[in-house]
């Protein structure tokens, strides 16, 4: 085993919906900041579409931090809500993430938590389900998926969450608002994914180059929340491509906390890692 210590939906959009709906299976919004409206005539301290922009590098420099996301689905009147918990290195560009499937109809769920480990180009997997061994790895290369992991997986990589807002534009400062007992700077603006692409750490530009393509937007609407320090503290993006002529829509949350936990994950032997046919 290998020790890490923190640190093409076919067409346009098609297999990164039909992966996230494996990990759904049959199963048929995003948590927000409550109770804070916006001061009048909010003046930030800073540029705000260069304090978001400076967001990754300022996690980098923070190093790890407990991560909560939301995955939120929809698609021909059907929502779905996948959760995941986990750390993650910014450093090293690689976390551990339990997600959470959706209860079934009837109440109940008949799925596993499925364990994720991300890396720079790489999702593995366990739990996947859909014909793959309960003791099996999957891994995915995310520089080919046409999302690049921002929803194929269940949960956006919170580095890429992050340097999506690298190509941050249009953005406009809301005012302070208060998550989890912090102070935090309230963003709002829209994200360019050929341009953060291009701007993106050499580690997550291959993934974002192939989101750029896969998408049937270039453009993601986001929230943004900065603590003092600079360091992101919660991202809602808003993600729309299209799926054997339907829309489908995304909105994907990622909250971050804890700053400086250990973080560590343990790359699955080659052995474990599943080399049969993957049912979509």
């Amino acid at each position: 085993m290998v020790v890490q210590r923190y640190g093409r939906p076919h067409g346009r959009g098609g297999g990164a919906f039909a992966v996230t709906a494996v990990l759904v299976g049959s199963l048929v919004g995003t948590a927000a900041v409550t109770g804070c409206a916006a001061p009048e005539d909010p003046k930030p301290a800073v540029d705000p579409a260069l304090a978001v922009r400076n967001a990754a590098d300022v996690l980098t420099k923070a190093g790890t931090a407990k991560a909560s996301t939301s995955m939120e689905m929809a698609t021909g009147g059907t929502r779905v809500t996948i959760r995941g918990e986990g750390g993650y290195d910014f450093r090293r560009r690689t976390g551990r993430l339990q997600v959470v499937l959706p209860k079934d109809p009837a109440g109940s769920s008949g799925h596993r938590p499925i364990t994720e480990l991300l890396t720079p180009g790489a999702l593995y997997m366990k739990n996947r389900g859909a014909g793959v061994p309960a003791d099996k790895w999957v891994r995915v290369d995310t520089t080919t998926l046409d999302d690049g992991n921002l929803v194929t997986g269940g949960a956006t990589d919170p580095a890429a969450a992050a340097e999506l807002l690298r190509g941050a534009r249009k953005v406009a400062y809301l005012g302070e608002v208060e998550l989890a007992g912090v102070k935090v700077s309230h963003y709002r603006g829209v994200a360019d994914m050929a341009e953060a692409a291009r701007a993106a750490s050499p580690q997550l530009r291959g993934a974002l180059a192939a989101a750029a393509k896969g998408f049937a937007k270039d453009s993601v609407p986001f929230d943004a929340y900065l603590d003092g320090e600079g360091r992101l503290r919660k991202v809602r993006h808003q993600f729309s491509f299209s799926n054997q002529g339907r829309t489908v829509a995304v909105a994907s949350t990622t909250l971050l906390y804890g700053f400086g936990v250990r973080v560590e994950v343990v790359l699955p032997d080659r052995r474990d890692i599943y080399a049969g046919k993957i049912k979509v």
